[in-house]
Formats: structure tokens, C-alpha cells, sequence
């Protein structure tokens, strides 16, 4: 497995990460656990060395099946998880408040069965709480020991600008795919001159554009999709000219559509570490072959006319989800 650095902070991490989320939450009725424990487990038997979790998802079962099942592994992996919702209010509220923080740490470390936090994501800006104050938080946890590295979650420019001033942010996670490009016009330029390193949630369009999934796809009623305006059936008809772009792409280069949405995400900034989520090992295995994936630059500048060409319909949050994105 190729390894890569988040910015300048020194934190290596492989290639491709594993998202952890839908092992116990969003994506329906959750996996046995026993068998994500498994999965987990050959995650790192591959090479994977970098797993994404929070407090939230949950809440909190996620960091304990992610704890479980990499404490043998604990001095060969980095594990990120994340604060900034008020749990007892559910998941709506949010409350980045310095105490709260510390009392999410502390619990987080239990679950996570580990003495120090690898990498502590604010998981959303609260307008609430000053984002000096967030980051002098973890400032705080990094000076005991307890947290190694501070993230930023969907912020914008001028957040991470005034949070890098009081703690340095070694990774921003936020959506970056070939259908929600947005990060290109600012957040990639700011993140290259701080040296902050990219972690893109949802490389795969939660799973459509692996290509697996059409206008006739249903989904559990626990399935948070159901609730995207992006991925409604009507949607999903139109958004299907993305899937066509990438399969045609992946029947030359002898892939899956799934690799080249991931190899075109790697070949953007070598600071880029996307952290696709699956419950299946073949999956697993497909989405860690992009890794070897060699895009051109003639086969890039393909992709990136034809996806120029092409307007995603559709929001990519609920309206309710999107509230919570305050950069």
C-alpha cells in the first residue's frame, strides 16, 4: 500500500483510508458486528493504516466497534474520530464548547481504547462557539498528551485561516467527488499554502457512483439516502450521465467505475487521502485497487471535460443536514 502525508504535519497515513460510518450507522439496519470486526481487521492485513470515525455515529457505537477491533493493532494505525454535537440533545445540536470538547475526549479514548487521539476533528462549525477557542481546546489536549493532531470538518477559508493561527490543522475533511467539486475554487488553493492535508468523505457520491446504484435502487427506511435530494429517483435518472462518463473511462483502463473516481480524486494534490466506507470486503479490496490506478494526464483532462459539461442535480444534503454546515 502507497502511503501519503497530510500537508506538513508529518501524519502518514495509507493512501486510501476506511470510512467506518455505515458499519453502524446511516446506511440502514447495521452489519453484523462480528463480521465488521472482520473487516476491519483485513482492512489492515491490506495496508490500510488510516480509519475515520465519530462520536456521533451512533452515537457512540462506532468508536467502540472501530476500538474493538483495532486494539491489536493500535501502534500501526491512525485513527480519527470527532467532536462538535451535543449527543444528549440529538444530532442536531451542536456544541463545540472548550469543556465539551474535553469531556468528548476523555470519552472518546475509552471507547476508542487507545491513550491518545490520533487525529481530533471538529466535526462541524458551530456559530456559537469561536473557532479560536475550538482550536485552543485542542491545543490544550495536545499539550496532555491526549490528542496528537487537530481537523477541521466542512469549514471554510476564513475558519480554517483563524483556527491554523491558534492550533495548526494537520487535515480538513470535507465532501469532494467528481459530482461536488466545489472544494476547487477555494478550500484546495488555502489548504496547499498552510500545508493542511484533504480527507474527501463521500469520494464515491455515498455509493453512486460506483455505478451499483440507478433510478430503480431502493433503499432501508434507515437509510439516510433516502432523505438526499441529490440521490431521489428522478435524480438519479438524470445524475446517470457521471456513472456513463466513469464507465466508459473504466472499460479502457480495464476498472471499475469505483477506481477511476477514486484515481482521478488521487491524482489531484498528492496531500489528498480519501476515506471511501463499505460493509463488504470485495468492495474493500476494489476500492484499495485505485491506489496502483495510473490516470494520464490526457485520460484527466478527459474526465474533467466531460464532468465540466455536466450539471449533479440535486442538493447534496436535506435541507436539516445542510443547516449544520455553517463555514
Amino acid at each position: 500500500m502507497q502511503t501519503r502525508k497530510l500537508g506538513n504535519s508529518g501524519l502518514e497515513v495509507s493512501a486510501v483510508g476506511l470510512g467506518c460510518m455505515g458499519m453502524s450507522f446511516s446506511y440502514g439496519p447495521a452489519p453484523d458486528k462480528k463480521e465488521m470486526i472482520s473487516l476491519l481487521r483485513k482492512a489492515v492485513e491490506r495496508g490500510v493504516t488510516f480509519f475515520d470515525t465519530a462520536e456521533v455515529y451512533g452515537p457512540f457505537i462506532n468508536e467502540e466497534l472501530v476500538g474493538e477491533a483495532l486494539e491489536p493493532f493500535r501502534n500501526s494505525v491512525v485513527i480519527a474520530t470527532k467532536f462538535g454535537f451535543d449527543t444528549a440533545s440529538g444530532i442536531s445540536a451542536l456544541n463545540s464548547h472548550p469543556a465539551h470538547i474535553k469531556e468528548v475526549a476523555e470519552a472518546s479514548l475509552k471507547r476508542l481504547r487507545v491513550d491518545v487521539i490520533d487525529l481530533l476533528y471538529q466535526h462541524r462549525v458551530d456559530p456559537n462557539v469561536p473557532i479560536e477557542d475550538v482550536a485552543g481546546a485542542v491545543k490544550d489536549l495536545i499539550k496532555e498528551g491526549k490528542v496528537k493532531h487537530f481537523g477541521l470538518s466542512e469549514a471554510g477559508v476564513q475558519t480554517i485561516h483563524r483556527a491554523h493561527a491558534i492550533q495548526p490543522v494537520t487535515a480538513l475533511q470535507s465532501e469532494y467527488s467528481l459530482w461536488w467539486r466545489e472544494p476547487e475554487a477555494e478550500i484546495l488553493p488555502t489548504l496547499e499554502e498552510l500545508g493542511i492535508g484533504f480527507v474527501p468523505y463521500s469520494p464515491l457520491g455515498k455509493g453512486f457512483l460506483t455505478g451499483k446504484i440507478d433510478e430503480n435502487t431502493t433503499w432501508d427506511k434507515t437509510d439516510f439516502r433516502n432523505t438526499v435530494p441529490r440521490l431521489s429517483p428522478e435524480n438519479r435518472k438524470a445524475n446517470q450521465v457521471f456513472v456513463d462518463l466513469l464507465a466508459s473511462m473504466a472499460q479502457r483502463k480495464n476498472a471499475t467505475p469505483a477506481q477511476i473516481a477514486l484515481a482521478w480524486l488521487l491524482a489531484q494534490k498528492p496531500w489528498i487521502v480519501p476515506i471511501p466506507g463499505t460493509t463488504k470486503l470485495s468492495r474493500l479490496d476494489e476500492n484499495l485497487g485505485a491506489v496502483a490506478l495510473e490516470l494520464s494526464s490526457d485520460e484527466l483532462q478527459e474526465i474533467n471535460n466531460g464532468s465540466s459539461k455536466i450539471t449533479a442535480q440535486g442538493g447534496r444534503y436535506s435541507e436539516g443536514a445542510a443547516k449544520l454546515i455553517n463555514r
